[in-house]
């Protein structure tokens, strides 16, 4: 076994309260697409003036709501994808009381759907949906089903995902939540993420515990601060240290 491999494993066992905060980088594994990679959704060409950016702005949403929910449904819904190892892993530690939280930049749901219960999303979740008028919850097959922008049956109203856009602010009480995690962690575990998206990366500075760990296939800003870094892929890597089929 590879000696990263085996610092990892005894961090972990040696630790009772592991916090892990998570990015892009985690779902890639199970066919989601990343952003800022070589092939990720920022890189590719839409044929349109505007970038990708912009299309998942609020601005966007509220001026071109036809254009952003064809981007939307397009590139952001992937209802047919599964946990990784990274996701199994999470969920087994939780369930060994190791790990206390996730805190994820994601929207996926992937971590709730491995088993993971003290989630933390950043950035809201596709699975959630609401109208805009009368508050009606709606799950994300209603939004994949309408046509065009989506209406609330009740009302009328404009459902809108509850995911953070960009112009949009965190929501204070998820954010107060994953603070509030990261601060009482003894270990933090940083994976698949290149920490430039604030203030998601911000929240790191609350950590004052024993381990940093971080791993993402690039250098991320923090490298310098952890105890252990690896480079690779991040449900590989899970896969080894909790010996997942």
């Amino acid at each position: 076994m590879d000696d990263k491999i085996k610092q990892l494993k005894k961090i972990i066992e040696e630790s009772s309260n592991i916090v892990f905060f998570g990015g892009a980088g985690v779902s890639t594994e199970s066919g989601i697409p990343d952003f800022r990679s070589a092939d990720g959704i920022y890189n590719q060409d839409l044929g349109r003036e505007v970038s990708p950016e912009e299309m998942i702005s609020h601005t966007f949403y509220a001026q071109h709501p036809s254009d952003f929910f064809e981007f939307y449904k397009d590139k952001l819904l992937y209802p047919d994808v599964e946990p990784n190892c990274c996701h199994k892993a999470l969920a087994e530690l939780e369930k060994q009381g190791k790990l206390k939280a996730i805190v994820t930049q994601n929207i996926d749901g992937l971590h709730q759907k491995a088993g993971s219960e003290t989630v933390y999303e950043l950035h809201g979740s596709v699975l959630r949906n609401y109208c805009e008028n009368c508050g009606a919850f709606y799950d994300m097959n209603y939004v994949i089903d309408s046509d065009g922008v989506p209406k609330c049956s009740a009302c009328g109203g404009r459902v809108k995902p509850d995911v953070v856009l960009y112009e949009e602010m965190l929501d204070d009480d998820v954010v107060n939540g994953a603070v509030n995690a990261i601060e009482k962690a003894d270990t933090l575990i940083i994976g698949g993420t290149t920490l430039i998206v604030y203030p998601a990366a911000g929240l790191i500075r609350y950590f004052r515990g024993k381990h940093l760990v971080l791993i993402n296939k690039t250098s991320t800003p923090a490298d310098k601060n952890a105890d252990l870094v690896i480079h690779d892929s991040i449900g590989e890597v899970f896969r080894q240290v909790m010996e997942i089929d």
